[in-house]
């Protein structure tokens, strides 16, 4: 899309495991400025050593450089991240589409202050099923429940 050849593959610990901590870090830093960098960096440490390792990931690669990632705990999405340099490639379209076909349908928890990526998953046809005013951590941070059907 957009020019780009892009292809998913599964995740590889050995070699995937710092490229997809700094996307993550990265896109964070611009999508969740609102939790705070310190919040963030410690966040990092819990992606490298629980969250990667525990999920079935898929890695969206540029010339066979990553690009972007989809994490899945079963049927929920766990994590979207692209790189900032990627954004608007159609990269995180691709990643969901690939997700849903295996799947069959999605389900993830999006931070509502997170305007951009709240509305990217509307234009893609996830439906909000409720909202909660806290986040995991129990920081005041209001989170839509939301389900595609594929």
């Amino acid at each position: 899309m957009k020019n780009l050849d892009i292809s998913i593959r599964a995740y590889d610990e050995a070699t995937d495991l710092q490229a997809l901590s700094t996307i993550w870090f990265e896109a964070s830093l611009r999508a969740h400025a609102f939790i705070g960098r310190e919040r963030l960096l410690e966040q990092r440490i819990l992606i490298e050593t629980q969250y990667l390792p525990s999920a079935e990931t898929w890695v969206a690669c540029h010339q066979e450089r990553p690009a972007g990632f989809i994490s899945l705990l079963d049927t929920f999405i766990g994590g979207l991240f692209v790189a900032p340099d990627y954004h608007g490639h159609g990269i995180g379209r691709l990643l969901v589409a690939h997700a849903l076909k295996l799947k069959g349908e999605l389900r993830l928890e999006v931070y509502i202050e997170n305007a951009q990526a709240f509305s990217f998953y509307k234009s893609l046809g996830f439906k909000e099923l409720s909202r909660r005013a806290e986040d995991d951590e129990g920081l005041p941070f209001e989170n839509a429940d939301m389900l595609l059907k594929g």
